[in-house]
C-alpha cells in the first residue's frame, strides 16, 4: 500500500506527536481559538454537513481552525471524510483524487476511502486518479492532526487537490460529491482568504467571501475572486463544499472565526486571512 509521507511536519506543525498534541491543544486554547479544548461526545448524530478551514502553519491559523473542529468533535465521527484542497505545487490533473493508499503524519496513519475515491472518479468528469499532485501539497496534510485529535485514527478519508478551480468544475465536483458521498459524509473545504495585504484591507477584501459563504452563493465566492480580484487560494474547494451542501439540503452556514495572521502574530503589515465556518442541515 503507497504511503504518503508529512512532509510538512516540523515546519507547519510541531514533528513530533507529544509536542503536536500540545501545539493543537495551544490551538484551541489561544484567544483567537474557541478557548476551550474538545470533549469526548457518544452523540452519533450530525448536524454539519462540511467546514472551511485554513491551511497555513498552526502558528498563523491553527486557532481559527480550531473552531471548526471543536464543533466537530461535539457530533458523532462521520462514515468518511472528504478533504479538497488547493493546487499549490503545480504538479497533477484539474482534479486529483488519490485512489488508495495511507497518509502518515506523527499522530500515526489513515486510510484513503478506496470505494468513495472510485465512485467520485467514476462519476466525476473532471477527476482523475493521481498521486503526483498530493506528494507535496500542503493543503490537505495540516487539516490532518486536528482530525486525528479529535477522532483518533478511526476514520478513512479522500484527498482531492483542485487545480482547475473554476465555477463549472466547482459546481460538477460538488455535485458528485453529494451524490456519491451522501450526508453520512463530511466534506472539508482547505482554503486560506486574502494574501499579503495590510490588515485593514484584507478584512475588507475578506469580507465579500464572508457575506457570499454566509449566504451559501457559491457564485458570490467567484465573482469576490475573479471580479474583485479577492487573492483566496481556495476558492473552488470552497465552492465545492458549499455546492454539495446545498444538494444534501444544507439549511445555513455559520461563521465561527475570521481572523488575520496578524491577530496571532502581531505583525500586520502583510497578512493572510483566515476563515473558519461550517455548513448545518439544520
Amino acid at each position: 500500500m503507497r504511503v504518503r509521507r508529512s512532509v510538512v511536519a516540523g515546519s507547519f506543525y510541531e514533528y513530533g506527536p507529544e509536542a503536536l498534541r500540545e501545539q493543537i491543544e495551544w490551538c484551541f486554547l489561544h484567544r483567537v481559538g474557541p478557548g476551550k479544548l474538545p470533549t469526548k461526545t457518544d452523540s452519533r448524530v450530525r448536524s454539519i454537513i462540511g467546514i472551511i478551514s485554513p491551511h497555513a502553519g498552526y502558528v498563523y491559523s491553527g486557532p481559527v481552525a480550531a473552531h471548526s473542529y471543536y464543533m466537530l468533535s461535539q457530533e458523532g465521527i462521520p462514515r468518511s471524510i472528504v478533504i479538497i484542497g488547493p493546487n499549490h505545487t503545480g504538479y497533477g490533473p484539474p482534479v486529483s483524487v488519490m485512489p488508495e493508499g495511507v497518509w502518515e503524519t506523527p499522530l500515526g496513519r489513515v486510510e484513503v476511502d478506496e470505494t468513495l475515491a472510485s465512485k467520485i472518479i467514476e462519476r466525476c468528469r473532471s477527476a482523475r486518479p493521481d498521486y503526483e499532485a498530493h506528494m507535496f501539497e500542503h493543503s490537505i496534510e495540516v487539516q490532518l492532526p486536528f482530525l486525528q485529535y479529535i477522532y483518533g485514527n478511526n476514520f478513512k478519508f479522500v484527498p482531492i487537490v483542485m487545480m482547475d478551480q473554476s465555477l463549472e468544475t466547482s459546481e460538477k465536483l460538488g455535485r458528485t460529491l453529494a451524490e456519491v458521498g451522501g450526508r453520512e459524509t463530511l466534506f472539508i473545504a482547505s482554503s486560506d482568504l486574502s494574501h499579503y495585504n495590510p490588515h485593514s484591507l484584507a478584512v475588507k477584501l475578506d469580507s465579500h467571501i464572508i457575506k457570499a459563504v454566509e449566504d451559501m452563493d457559491p457564485r458570490g465566492v467567484y465573482e469576490a475572486v475573479y471580479r474583485l480580484g479577492v487573492s483566496m487560494c481556495g476558492p473552488g474547494p470552497v465552492m465545492s463544499v458549499m455546492f454539495a451542501a446545498k444538494l444534501l439540503g444544507g439549511k445555513r452556514a455559520k461563521i465561527l472565526k475570521y481572523a488575520t495572521s496578524g491577530d496571532t502574530s502581531g505583525d500586520k503589515s502583510a497578512v493572510v486571512g483566515y476563515l473558519s465556518a461550517i455548513f448545518l442541515a439544520h
